[in-house]
C-alpha cells in the first residue's frame, strides 16, 4: 500500500508561498546529505545546522501555504505526497550536493537570494508572511556570511581547491537566471504587496557575488540564454530521486509519525 498523492491549488499566492518553501525544503535536503561526511567536524555541525534552519523556514511556509489551499493539507502531505511536478523549487537547489565546493557556493548563491528576497518579505502586506520573513532573514544572513568565507578560503587556496572552485562556478552560475525570471506569480504578489517580483532582487543578489567573487579571484560566466524552470515544475532528472528519498516513509507507511 502507498500513500495517495495530494494536488495543490494553483492560486497565484499559494503558487508564491511554495516556491520558497519548496526551494528551502529541498536545499536542506541537499545539505543534510553531508552530515557525517563533511571535510571537518565543525562544518559538519554548521551544514546540519542551516539545513535544520532550512527546513524550519519550510514547515513555515509550507504549513501556512496549506492554510490558503483550502484542502487543509499540513507541512507533511505539501512535502512528502505531491508528485515532482507539483514542487516549485528552483532548479539549482535539486542538482546533486556535489563536492565541497560545489556546496559550498550553490550556498553563498541561495544565501544571497533569500537574504534579498527576506529583506523584501519582511514589509509584505501579509502578516503571518512578514513574521516568517523576520526570523529567516538572521539566518540567511548568517549562511551568506559563513558559505562565502569558504569560497574565499577555497578560492585562494591550493591549486587543487582554486580548481575545484572554477569547476563550481562552471557548473552553478547558468542556473542563477531562473531564480530572477519572472511571471504571473511575481506579478500577482507585486500588485497584491504580498512579495517582490524576483527580478527586483537581482541588482542586490548580483551585488553581494560580485564581492564575494572578487575577493575569492573567481569571474562570473558569461550571461547566456539558457533559463531553468524548476519554480514551473519543470524539474531536472536528478529531482526525481531526491523526492524518493525524501518520500518513501510516508509513501511506503501512510499515515506515520514518529
Amino acid at each position: 500500500m502507498s500513500a495517495a498523492s495530494v494536488s495543490v491549488s494553483q492560486a497565484p499566492a499559494v503558487q508564491y508561498l511554495l516556491r520558497i518553501g519548496d526551494t528551502a525544503l529541498v536545499l536542506g535536503q541537499r545539505l543534510a546529505e553531508w552530515t557525517g561526511h563533511a571535510p571537518v567536524l565543525e562544518e559538519d555541525i554548521a551544514l546540519a545546522n542551516m539545513a535544520l534552519d532550512l527546513v524550519g523556514q519550510a514547515r513555515a511556509l509550507l504549513t501556512y501555504a496549506g492554510s490558503l489551499e483550502g484542502q487543509n493539507l499540513d507541512e507533511d502531505q505539501l512535502a512528502f505526497l505531491r508528485e515532482e511536478r507539483d514542487f516549485r523549487n528552483v532548479t539549482l537547489v535539486e542538482l546533486p550536493r556535489g563536492d565541497f565546493a560545489v556546496t559550498v557556493l550553490r550556498n553563498t548563491m541561495m544565501a544571497a537570494f533569500l537574504k534579498q528576497l527576506w529583506q523584501h518579505l519582511k514589509e509584505s502586506s501579509d502578516a503571518e508572511l512578514a513574521a516568517i520573513a523576520a526570523k529567516a532573514a538572521k539566518e540567511s544572513r548568517y549562511h551568506l556570511q559563513h558559505s562565502a568565507d569558504w569560497v574565499v578560503r577555497l578560492g585562494q587556496g591550493t591549486d587543487e581547491s582554486r580548481r575545484r572552485m572554477l569547476a563550481a562556478v562552471d557548473q552553478l552560475w547558468r542556473y542563477s537566471a531562473e531564480l530572477f525570471a519572472d511571471d504571473e506569480v511575481d506579478e500577482h504578489a507585486a500588485r497584491t504587496g504580498l512579495g517582490p517580483r524576483w527580478s527586483e532582487l537581482q541588482d542586490g543578489w548580483k551585488a553581494d557575488m560580485a564581492v564575494v567573487l572578487e575577493q575569492a579571484r573567481l569571474e562570473a560566466p558569461a550571461p547566456s540564454k539558457f533559463v531553468s524552470a524548476g519554480k514551473r515544475g519543470q524539474h531536472s532528472e536528478h529531482m526525481g530521486y531526491i523526492l524518493a528519498e525524501m518520500q518513501y516513509l510516508q509513501r511506503a507507511y501512510p499515515g506515520g509519525v514518529w
